[in-house]
């Protein structure tokens, strides 16, 4: 994602991609094990839990990066260290599905969640021509490609519960000049043809990316929105792999909606507990910065009517991009997950 312009890094490079594979096999794995939703999983020494459904229905992976690196703090007898990448590996996180097997990943995520009793978060960040040549640069070769993929990810979930976070990023290029003229068009008819898919499922939500409350103003990318489907959608997602606090977040959140016929919204808190870093280059801010922290713990009691869930879309200790000495865009942190969870409240 693009940090000049506000929106932050994600998921997407190839070496994190195949981490999600890899994570895709164990899920199956406990799905086939598994014999309850609330049972523990996973290593013994992460020994990780779902969270109460009430009020979290979401699932946890208890292979993720942060469950592994509990295992790994226990067994070298750092029982301080690995009690706080706990706070990260018992909270549910999006599932980023990469490019090569959209289907079998779609499945075995979604399959591992419904056979816990809980609901996948995933996130499709695949769209041609992503990031505008950044840190998480790639996406499908061309429209038809997409379109294969999108209908790969939806013969995967099937009728099974699942939450989509749709293409990061994707509507907020389409407003800040950053995607060329000639792919706009094509963007825009790929986004109402992902919604319309996914929503042609049974138990799918979706929520179209719109960008953060420090990037500009709701009345340029409403229309835009428009354009790319949110009348199908259930809503739309704001403050992606961002730092905004959960206020400002909503309080942008709702400008939005009321510009979009009332649509509910969800809000990323993975990294937004001390709010954005600016004692640095603002154009570099959005970029593994220092001093940041855990946000709200994922839940759909927001008490708030149109904020349907705070979520952890972001995948907390996985880096931004090469810069401040991180690994490449999605690799795991260890460091600085760990203070990321030492500076949660």
């Amino acid at each position: 994602m693009y940090g000049s312009r506000g929106a932050g890094s994600v998921f997407a490079s190839g070496a994190a991609m195949r981490a999600s594979a890899v994570a895709l096999g164990v899920a199956l794995l406990v799905a086939g094990c598994s014999s309850g939703g609330d049972g523990k999983n996973g290593d013994a020494g992460a020994k990780i839990t779902q969270q109460p459904k009430e009020s979290d229905p979401f699932w946890v992976n208890p292979d993720g990066n942060a469950a592994r690196q509990v295992a790994a703090y226990a067994k070298a007898g750092k029982d301080a260290e690995a009690e706080q990448i706990r706070k990260i590996a018992e909270q549910p996180t999006g599932e980023w599905i990469g490019p090569e097997n959209p289907e079998q990943e779609a499945k075995g995520f979604t399959e591992a969640a419904d056979n816990a009793g809980r609901t996948a978060l995933l996130v499709l960040y695949n769209i041609p021509h992503r990031d505008c040549g950044q840190y998480s640069q790639g996406g499908a070769a061309d429209g038809n490609a997409y379109r294969a993929w999108i209908d790969g990810v939806a013969a995967g979930i099937q009728d099974r519960p699942a939450m989509v976070i749709l293409e990061p990023d994707a509507v907020l290029h389409l407003v800040d000049g950053c995607t060329p003229g000639q792919f706009q068009e094509e963007r825009y008819a790929l986004l109402d043809y992902a919604v319309g898919k996914l929503k042609s499922l049974k138990s799918t939500r979706v929520y179209l990316d719109a960008g953060n409350a420090g990037w500009g103003h709701p009345d340029q990318i409403f229309q835009p929105l428009q354009r790319a489907g949110i009348a199908q959608a259930d809503g739309f997602a704001v403050n992606v792999s961002n730092f905004y606090s959960t206020k400002d977040s909503i309080a942008y959140g709702k400008q939005l909606s009321a510009k979009v016929g009332g649509k509910h919204f969800v809000v990323d808190t993975s990294r937004n507990g001390n709010g954005p870093y600016t004692g640095g280059k603002p154009d570099e801010n959005w970029c593994n910065p220092p001093g940041r922290a855990l946000g709200e713990t994922p839940t759909t009691g927001t008490s708030d009517p149109l904020v349907d869930a705070y979520l952890w879309v972001k995948r907390p200790g996985e880096s931004d991009g090469t810069c401040r000495g991180g690994p490449n865009a999605g690799q795991w942190w260890a460091s600085y997950a760990l203070a990321l969870a030492k500076a949660a409240k």
